[in-house]
């Protein structure tokens, strides 16, 4: 199954469950800088081998947790605060780039994005995009990177190596018009090249069609509240082949399935109020899929990822 990047998610059935109860696979054992313990984690991407990515600004670094491990161990950052090649401040996103068997990181204390290697020895990234207030990243089969640029209310496109990027979303002030965004974070991009934005404080998921001048509201958007028709600050995302968007509907504690087209979405894991049982979250700020299609979500709030089997 083709699953080079995070915009490739596997096919999952239309009436597709879940467990209701999830299995801590990286992290749970409360704050802290051990190598069992996540302290804010911010971003999450799940590899072709299960191996779990997470970006814990708290920590500085990126931490990996191989497939049933209970220990994670850095594998870029890590070296304390700073904007040094080797170090990181606040990374909020990560992606694997196979191309070039690396880290995409969005560092976003540093303003910038890097990449940073896989291969044995590493001990530096490089920089690929500087000058950016970098909210979160998506990569698509044909080795487009995209940005979201919070402080510009913006989403870009680069090629690799590329310094300025093309406006695909965006980019006319702050707001909540159909031509704007307000402060965009988690993204994702399909095979079509449409981008689809999590807006933190427009309570609305955006589509943004390959090259439009207007998104279209395809979740949220009624301001913030708890019924199926809202979102209350909505987080990571993802969208599969027929379309069906999931979103870590972060303060109202739950993930939703959104059908093309649907006015409201369904809960698919969460919604069991704040807590740190197996089916509650406090914070869910992340998804994504393996590809057996289990759900993987990044709790911030109880730091620890939990994976819920597709049944």
């Amino acid at each position: 199954m083709f699953r080079d990047f995070k915009s490739s998610i596997p096919n999952i059935p239309a009436n597709a469950q879940w467990a209701q109860n999830g299995v801590t696979v990286a992290g749970g054992n409360k704050k802290g800088s051990a190598a069992n313990q996540l302290l804010w984690p911010g971003g999450l991407f799940v590899d072709d081998d299960q191996s779990i990515l997470v970006a814990d600004h708290g920590k500085y670094c990126i931490f990996q947790w191989k497939k049933d491990d209970t220990n994670g161990q850095v594998v870029a950052g890590g070296n304390g605060l700073g904007h040094q090649l080797d170090q990181l401040n606040r990374p909020v996103g990560v992606l694997v780039d196979k191309e070039t068997d690396s880290l995409i990181i969005c560092d976003k204390g540093n303003y910038r994005v890097v990449r940073w290697s896989r291969r044995s020895g590493t001990t530096q990234g490089e920089i690929l995009i500087q000058h950016i207030h970098c909210g979160g990243i998506a990569m698509d089969d044909q080795l487009n990177l995209y940005v979201s640029d919070i402080n510009n209310h913006e989403v870009r496109r680069y090629r690799i190596g590329g310094k300025t990027g093309t406006l695909v979303a965006g980019g006319n002030g702050q707001g909540a018009d159909l031509n704007q965004l307000d402060r965009p974070g988690h993204i994702f991009v399909d095979r079509q090249q449409n981008v689809y934005v999590s807006e933190y404080w427009n309570h609305r998921v955006m589509k943004w069609q390959k090259g439009a001048t207007e998104g279209i509201t395809i979740a949220g958007g009624q301001t913030e509240g708890d019924a199926l028709t809202q979102l209350n600050h909505p987080g990571g995302l993802l969208v599969d082949t027929s379309d069906t968007l999931y979103v870590a509907d972060s303060h109202n504690r739950r993930v939703l399935r959104w059908p093309q087209g649907a006015k409201q979405g369904t809960v698919i894991v969460g919604g069991n109020g704040w807590g740190e049982g197996a089916n509650q979250f406090h914070m869910p700020t992340d998804v994504s899929f393996d590809q057996h299609g289990n759900l993987y979500v990044l709790d911030y709030g109880t730091t620890r990822v939990q994976r819920f089997s597709i049944q």
